[in-house]
């Protein structure tokens, strides 16, 4: 395979999976390890990746991927699970609400509910939720990303200050073992944190986040008390989960 050929299949890789191993790109592309090392290199100082030890991950991988196409992916699947959750949700309840773009969604389908108390790190959510009079809306502190959310030592020092009654959550990937991986590690502390300061903890994901990499680990899908998603999980994942406190509740087109 020719260098030009094999350097457009690894960024094409690492734009699919997020991340991805030397080993795994060494089966794909049928060369040696030595190969896909000075692959990698010339194109992390191309900057169209970001190299990694043992692999290679996108070149902005604190954003995840472009925050507008995040927003546009799946699109319809998130509403449907958002719309699952805000089921969920009694008029009067104090939650927060994490960053990522299925998050939001949940955000957009709360605007029928009264007399919510939401904390949030995730600035985009709370111009959703702003207009809505009767909310009270909390923005925690700390460093803000280009894509709207808030991290840092002092979100999580902020966001531990309170005990709520659900925490919404969103994921970047889930690995076939069921560990929740993210591309951020300040982004999985204040996960951390939420879930921590949370009554009711809630994952929500789409379909597309079962077969993603990401980097850092957050913890076990059993982790949550709730998993809102818009299809089954896949077969292992779902034995794992089955002799678990796990909730697993999957959304229909149309709720």
């Amino acid at each position: 395979m020719k260098q030009a050929i094999r350097h457009n299949r690894i960024i094409e890789l690492v734009k699919l999976h997020g991340y991805i191993s030397t080993e795994e790109l060494v089966a794909e592309l049928d060369v040696s390890p030595q190969t896909i090392r000075r692959d990698l290199n010339e194109l992390a100082a191309r900057n169209e990746i970001r190299r990694h030890h043992g692999g290679a991950a996108s070149p902005s991988t604190s954003e995840n991927s472009d925050y507008a196409s995040r927003k546009t992916l799946l699109c319809e699947e998130k509403e449907w699970v958002a719309k699952c959750v805000a089921q969920q949700i009694p008029n009067g309840s104090s939650l927060f609400i994490d960053i990522g773009t299925t998050a939001e969604a949940v955000a957009r389908a709360l605007l029928n509910h009264e007399n919510l108390r939401i904390v949030t790190n995730n600035l985009n959510a709370a111009h959703i939720l702003m207009d809505k009079e009767n909310f009270q809306i909390i923005i925690a502190g700390g460093g803000l990303r280009p894509d709207g959310g808030i991290i840092g030592e002092a979100t999580m020092e902020f966001i531990s200050q309170f005990r709520l009654d659900f925490g919404i959550l969103g994921i970047s990937a889930i690995d076939h073992d069921g560990s929740l991986l993210d591309y951020d590690y300040h982004e999985v502390q204040v996960k951390r944190t939420i879930i921590e300061s949370s009554r009711t903890s809630i994952l929500v994901t789409d379909h597309s986040k079962f077969s993603r990499r990401a980097m850092v680990r957050l913890g076990p899908v059993t982790m949550f008390d709730y998993l809102f998603t818009d299809r089954p999980l896949p077969g292992e994942m779902s034995s794992l989960v089955e002799n678990s406190n796990l909730v697993v509740k999957v959304c229909p087109s149309q709720v």
